[in-house]
């Protein structure tokens, strides 16, 4: 396949251990890389290492400011064309550390403009979004068990309701005993997404 239209990316690592070396700093370098060689604009975002308050009321949520810490981060985001989000699925769903970052940058007024009648202006339609996750249980299981709830919810009430889309999935699952040859395909198969912008 050939070079896909290059497009501004920004790669969301999410998960919470600052130290790095897990799965998921592997497949978003992965990523970055395959994204790079495919002549895309890569920006990177690792959430663990940004140290910004908590909301802590619907005051502050509707009336407050990104925090100075994560100006940089939204910026990536609002310019970007498409969004990786890569992430451990704890609990069903995304660690309270991603939840607490897109509750500070899908604020209204950046995210989204409440209107005074009907739905509220989806202020970063235009963007695509991948979401990668990785988890313990069989990834069939968590799509078919469990309807992959934590995603679903992800997706509508968050990346759809500020204008996301479309949004495509990387499930990777049985992480803990995942042999090395496994591995190394998953990382080839985020650098191939990687390069074709998807």
């Amino acid at each position: 396949m050939g070079k896909s239209t290059p497009r501004k990316i920004v790669v969301i690592q999410g998960h919470p251990d600052p130290a790095g070396n897990r799965l998921c700093h592997a497949l978003a370098d992965g990523y970055a890389e395959g994204a790079i060689s495919g002549g895309h604009d890569v920006q990177r975002i690792e959430i663990a290492t940004l140290d910004f308050p908590l909301l802590r009321t619907q005051t502050d949520f509707e009336d407050g400011t990104i925090p100075a810490v994560l100006s940089q981060a939204w910026e990536a985001i609002r310019s970007a064309d498409h969004i990786v989000l890569i992430f451990p699925l704890w609990l069903g769903t995304m660690p309270a550390l991603v939840k607490a970052f897109l509750e500070q940058v899908a604020r209204p007024g950046y995210a989204f403009a409440y209107n005074k009648n009907g739905f509220p202006t989806k202020l970063l339609a235009g963007r695509s979004a991948r979401l990668v996750v990785t988890m313990g249980m069989p990834a069939l299981v968590y799509r078919v068990w469990y309807f992959a709830h934590g995603l679903r919810g992800l997706e509508r009430s968050i990346l759809n309701f500020v204008g996301i889309a479309p949004i495509r999935e990387s499930l990777f699952g049985l992480v803990g005993v995942a042999k090395e040859a496994k591995r190394k395909r998953w990382l080839e198969q985020m650098w191939e997404l990687g390069r074709r912008g998807l």
